[in-house]
């Protein structure tokens, strides 16, 4: 079972946001903590650029370059 969670550190534990299910308990979980990161709309307009230039940049890897003549047929993708 994978599930993400919020949680406050607060003395030493973890509260979470909402309860596991009553079959996990007594079970050891493994856990993984990260900070929340900045919202967009936290960031000045520099910022907010750059992180789009960055995230383009990082998408424009998983492009590929269609011939000019290249038709999207829904039909064919149905037809196999």
């Amino acid at each position: 079972m994978t599930r993400i969670l919020e949680a406050t550190y607060s003395n030493g534990n973890l509260i979470l946001s909402e309860a596991l299910d009553p079959s996990m308990e007594g079970k050891t979980l493994k856990v993984l903590v990260m900070e929340p990161q900045e919202t967009a709309k936290n960031l000045d307009p520099e910022q907010r650029s750059q992180r789009v230039k960055g995230f383009l940049a990082w998408a424009k890897q998983f492009s590929a370059k269609l011939p000019p003549d290249y038709k999207f047929d829904r039909n064919e993708i149905y037809e196999r």
